[in-house]
């Protein structure tokens, strides 16, 4: 198997961008996977427009993990001056469960370490994702305790199908990652 290489979207990746996010949390496709958000949210996961001032803002990267020139995972992580920002992690479906999703992590971890110095990164995940916050305690983040209402209404975040949805903040401190 090639390795994994890891870089920086730029624009001309967002068509492939949506294409991924999509195909990990929403619709029958994303039922390939573990990660689906089919039964709790319809509706677009992301949009261009989004993507486009993730890659332009300054101190925001989308990472990219592609094995042989195609796209495999994302992962965009941001300097949020206290804390780092982890979000729109997502793993093309028949590739999860290969590993490869903690190795993005690990990627984007120390990313964020080399790039901006960052000591703690801060992700937010829909509450009743049970066994995906089981996935990431194993990658060291913790509960903070602290929710944040879904915003219900805006459409940038899905269409809901359940009315108890909430999102938990999730930390991990990243004191022992290479500087």
């Amino acid at each position: 198997m090639s390795t994994l290489t890891f870089r920086a979207a730029t624009p001309a990746d967002i068509p492939a961008l949506i294409a991924l996010v999509t195909s990990a949390y929403r619709g029958d496709a994303s039922r390939a996977g573990w990660t689906t958000e089919a039964d709790i949210l319809d509706g677009a996961r992301i949009d261009a427009e989004g993507l486009q001032a993730d890659i332009a803002r300054a101190r925001s990267t989308i990472l990219l993990a592609e094995r042989d020139g195609h796209l495999l995972a994302c992962a965009h992580v941001a300097d949020g001056g206290e804390h780092g920002y982890f979000g729109m992690f997502a793993v093309d479906p028949t590739q999860q469960g290969s590993g490869l999703g903690k190795q993005l992590i690990a990627e984007a971890e120390a990313y964020g370490v080399r790039a901006w110095g960052l000591s703690s990164m801060l992700m937010t995940v829909i509450d009743v994702r049970e066994e995906l916050i089981a996935f990431y305690e194993r990658r060291g983040y913790v509960r903070t305790g602290i929710k944040k209402p879904f915003p219900y209404g805006d459409e940038r975040f899905g269409i809901p199908r359940r009315d108890d949805l909430q999102f938990e903040i999730l930390e991990k401190h990243l004191s022992g990652l290479p500087r």
